[in-house]
């Protein structure tokens, strides 16, 4: 890569994230130490309950701040993509302190909210939220599978339970 093309690209990356504070709320929450295994399990038990209880199946996933998987569970008949993407929408949602329904909204307005698409690991679709304990982000849950309002609803249902 040429240096000219770096400063470029790293000038354009600097001034999306600048934006994404008015186009998709961060959380002022600090980083905590990465969610445990058992809380990770926690947290995607009621994920998958409510996913049951409306007969949906999806695939949840379970990372630490920095992105890492620590727990993940796939119902049977999942479609099969969902599994990356909810590992991915967790990605998302830990890396950038924010739900992921805040890219998703934030393109929906368009306009200068559209250099989201260029930002690197960013899935903007409902379905990942951070994981909060003592008001630390401990990492997030994501959730894949059925329609991006359905994935949210299970992966509040799990978000909701360590907070």
């Amino acid at each position: 890569m040429s240096s000219k093309y770096a400063v470029r690209y790293c000038l354009v990356m600097v001034f999306a994230l600048s934006n994404l504070g008015s186009a998709a709320a961060q959380m002022p929450n600090a980083y905590g130490a990465p969610i445990s295994l058992e809380n990770a399990r926690k947290a995607a038990a009621p994920a998958l309950a409510e996913a049951a209880k409306n007969n949906w199946n999806i695939a949840v996933a379970i990372v630490d701040p920095s992105g890492n998987l620590v727990y993940y569970e796939k119902m049977d008949n999942t479609q099969l993509g969902s599994a990356n993407v909810s590992v991915e929408k967790a990605r998302t949602a830990a890396q950038f302190k924010r739900a992921t329904k805040a890219f998703q909204d934030a393109l929906a307005n368009g306009g200068e909210n559209l250099r989201i698409l260029g930002l690197p690991g960013v899935v903007p679709s409902e379905g990942g939220i951070p994981l909060l304990i003592e008001g630390k982000i401990v990492g997030a849950i994501g959730v894949s599978g059925m329609t991006s309002a359905q994935d949210n609803q299970c992966a509040k249902a799990g978000a909701d339970l360590l907070k």
